[in-house]
Formats: structure tokens, sequence, C-alpha cells
């Protein structure tokens, strides 16, 4: 089975689909809509992309492609997120830091008070920074990444773990064409139903209504985000999470009854959440 990736090689999202899916074929893409065309276009059955980091939030493009694509989510992965800075081994000292946007927030606060002056630059990913450093010897530049880039392209490590909080953390998912709840050999920490509901225009009360259905069954809501639609200003859609086991008769009844009320329900699958430690 053919599995698409977030790349390059050594990526978190390569880690975290190693774990996933140890036994298959992993195939990197170079940019998360990539992973999502490979699935729609059947290049791969899979591809795991990232969803949520604890420190900054949802990735906004995974959550656009939901919605524009159709695709369900069969699993999540949390792992915990090491950055550390390196060099080429040829190198004493950078000046300049590159890694993908996400790790440079990331490690915002610890640039900012050891290296206040160096400038930092935003690259496609963790992994390519590394490698960019590694083909780059003479250029002065570190990158920030994970410790198997570090190891894969040969660089030195020069500080470790050096992201502003201890527990950062991002959840991946598996995304595919089919509604399939995918059981691993992982540590399992609990189960949702992700929707993305969008509201019908001008009435007033919709998302009380729409959160009332929910409420009175005593469904409990793990998340609700909302993302601009697009189409004009004050124009969303909804990404939600209900936590719990799934329902036939309760979960499927809560849907029904927004449909009713006038909004869209997307249904983007019922699945377990699973935990990977280092």
């Amino acid at each position: 089975m053919k599995i698409a990736y977030l790349g390059p090689q050594a990526s978190f999202t390569q880690l975290a689909a190693s774990q996933i899916f140890p036994n298959e074929e992993l195939i990197s893409q170079s940019s998360i809509l990539d992973c999502f065309n490979a699935v729609k276009n059947n290049e791969v059955e899979k591809a795991v992309v990232p969803l949520e980091n604890s420190i900054e939030g949802t990735v906004s493009m995974t959550l656009d492609y939901l919605y524009d694509f159709e695709v369900f989510i069969e699993t999540e992965l949390i792992m915990p997120i090491a950055h550390h800075l390196m060099i080429h081994p040829d190198n004493e000292t950078f000046e300049k830091v590159i890694s993908h946007p996400q790790a440079l927030a990331q490690t915002f606060h610890f640039r900012y008070d050891n290296f206040k002056d160096v400038p930092s630059q935003d690259f496609s990913s963790t992994a390519a920074s590394a490698k960019l450093v590694s083909e780059n010897s003479h250029e002065k530049w570190a990158a920030v990444a994970n410790r198997y880039s570090a190891k894969l392209y040969g660089l030195k490590i020069i500080y470790e773990n050096i992201q502003d909080f201890e527990q950062n953390h991002t959840k991946f998912i598996v995304i595919s064409k089919s509604k399939e709840n995918l059981q691993l050999d992982l540590l399992k920490t609990s189960e949702k139903t992700s929707l993305i509901i969008t509201l019908p225009e001008d009435q007033a009360g919709s998302l009380h209504q729409v959160l009332s259905v929910f409420a009175w069954r005593k469904m409990n809501l793990s998340k609700i985000e909302s993302r601009t639609l697009k189409t004009g200003l004050g124009n969303y859609f909804f990404f939600i999470n209900v936590a719990g086991e799934w329902h036939n008769v309760l979960s499927q009844n809560a849907i029904d009854e927004i449909i009713s009320l006038g909004s869209n329900v997307k249904f983007l699958g019922h699945y377990n959440e699973y935990t990977f430690s280092e």
C-alpha cells in the first residue's frame, strides 16, 4: 500500500507516518495540497498530514483542504515535537536560521533570548532546511529541525530541545477516500467524530441552534473552529469535533437535525486518537 506524507525525508510528518504505517511504502510530497491530490487522483491509498500544533494551533491549509476535498479522516496520532539547532560540521558559527515557519515560531523565545540579532528565514519544512544547510557548507546557516534530520544529513546539533514550551505536540491525521476507522497498535487516548458545518446565510441564531443540537443530547464538543469560506467577509465554515463513541441513533439524529435547520454537514469520519512517545 502506498502512503503519501508531507516531506521531505526526515520531516516530522514522515516520522508520524512511519509509526502509523511501519511496513508500507511511504511517498514524500512537497506540500499538503500534493498529499490531498495524491489521494484524490488515486496515486496513493492514504496520506498523512499535520492538523494541529499545541503551540501554534491548527494548520489552516489542512483544514481548508478537508473542506475542499472529498476525503475522510481514518485516525489521529499525537506526537511530541522536539526541535534542535544544527549547523554544518565544517562551521563553528552561523549568521542565519532557516526552518519551517511553525518551527521558527515554536522556538522564537529561545532564539530571541540567545540570538536576538540573528535573522531567520522561512523554509518549506524543517527537514528541507536541514538538507539545505548540509548542501551549503560555505554558507553560515543553522537549521531548526529534529534529531533524525541531523543524523540523516550529517549536521552537528549545537543546542538541543529549543522549543519554547515543553508540552509541544502535533496532531497528525490519516486521510483517505474510505470511512475506515483505522486501528493501530499504539496507545489509544480517545475517539471522536469530526464534522464540517456550513450555516445558512442571513439566519439569526443559526450557530446557537447548531450547538443546541449537541447540548441537549449531552454530546461533548472538544473543538469548534471557524474558517473563512473565501467567498466574502463574514462567510465561514465550522470544524467541529464531537468527543466520545459514535451512537448510530443519537449521533445520526444530531446530524439529521442540523441539516433540517438549513445547515450543510460534511461528515469527516469517526476515528480513534493515539499517542506516540519518543
